[in-house]
């Protein structure tokens, strides 16, 4: 009897060693949940840390599997809000527009705390301070804010704004733009700044951050349907804890980040990446006391000043428009 009960326990703990018994099987893996960003323009350093998560597995990690995506047309406020997309790379002016219109869209993070862009010109335009914008040509893609903007700006300097000549470049390229048609523009310093040192061409360049509150808004920033934040809060804080990773790695890892986007678009510029980044590394977070973090005052000033220049037909609740509660503590 005992040899037959030791001959039993034998062949079962063969049986479990060699992988044919119960202690053999594993969990199944947790099917990840699929998620859609959609860009706001060509992918470029704006955007790094959406790869980085995405190459570092930070999506994944969350039980996320994430798509990010160019749209074909369209805003992408108004494509986010029709379930086009789950997230969506936005701006203030197009947001706080939707919002006026009830368009159920909501800010959930500022990809960069201050404006970067600002107003650049050929060193040889002699372009160096808003009054010198009468009488020159400026190279705008046909957005009625944009002309506000300018004239707000103008204005604050006591400069003709009836002076300045307006023509429609598009998406065309700045550099060939000032070449052909125009004499300055509105650029990111982070991107095209860069390419101007790339191309050893001098700009003058203003800095829209540096003219007072109305002029410091968040451009870029992430924004996602109303209904899925209401609804669904728990995956917003899932895409934005791995999101804020991606862009922690970004700031702490500019070299390797550029990489990342590189390996992901081989088509862009490598030295410009790499440049880009190291530029956006300090300007993520900047003074904010964390990655994504947004102010009420900034959306009411910028809300007050389309409102005051007829560009959104009724004022919004800036509390509505953006959100800071999906961001990890």
């Amino acid at each position: 009897m005992k040899k037959h009960l030791a001959f039993f326990l034998m062949c079962c703990m063969l049986f479990t060693l060699c992988g044919c018994g119960p202690a053999s099987q594993t969990e199944p893996a947790a099917e990840l949940q699929e998620l859609t960003v959609l860009l706001d323009w060509f992918p470029n350093t704006n955007h790094t840390g959406l790869y980085v998560a995405q190459d570092q597995g930070y999506y994944q990690q969350a039980g996320l599997e994430v798509k990010i995506v160019q749209p074909a047309e369209g805003g992408t406020a108004q494509l986010v809000a029709a379930g086009k997309g789950d997230f969506g790379i936005s701006y203030q002016e197009e947001v706080t527009a939707a919002r006026s219109q009830d368009v159920p869209v909501l800010a959930i993070a500022a990809i960069i705390q201050h404006n970067t862009s600002g107003y650049a010109s050929p060193a040889d335009k002699n372009i160096k301070t808003p009054r010198d914008f009468a009488g020159k040509t400026y190279g705008g893609w046909g957005s009625p804010t944009e002309e506000a903007l300018l004239k707000s700006l103008m204005d604050k300097y006591d400069a003709d704004f009836s002076k300045v000549k307006i023509v429609n470049i598009g998406a065309a390229d700045f550099f060939a733009s000032m070449e052909k048609n125009a004499d300055f523009s509105l650029i990111f310093e982070g991107w095209t700044g860069i390419e101007a040192q790339q191309k050893n061409i001098d700009l003058n360049f203003i800095p829209l951050r540096d003219e007072g509150d109305t002029f410091d808004f968040y451009t870029p920033l992430i924004i996602t349907n109303e209904e899925t934040a209401q609804k669904n809060p728990a995956l917003v804080r899932k895409f934005m804890q791995a999101t804020s990773r991606g862009y922690q790695y970004a700031m702490a890892h500019p070299e390797e980040a550029a990489e990342i986007l590189l390996a992901k678009v081989p088509e862009l510029d490598r030295e410009l990446v790499l440049k880009s980044q190291q530029y956006l590394k300090d300007q993520y977070q900047s003074d904010a006391p964390r990655w994504g973090e947004m102010k009420k005052e900034v959306w009411q000033a910028y809300a007050d000043f389309m409102f005051k220049n007829g560009l959104i037909e009724k004022k919004i609740d800036p509390e509505k428009a953006f959100s800071n509660q999906f961001l990890p503590e």
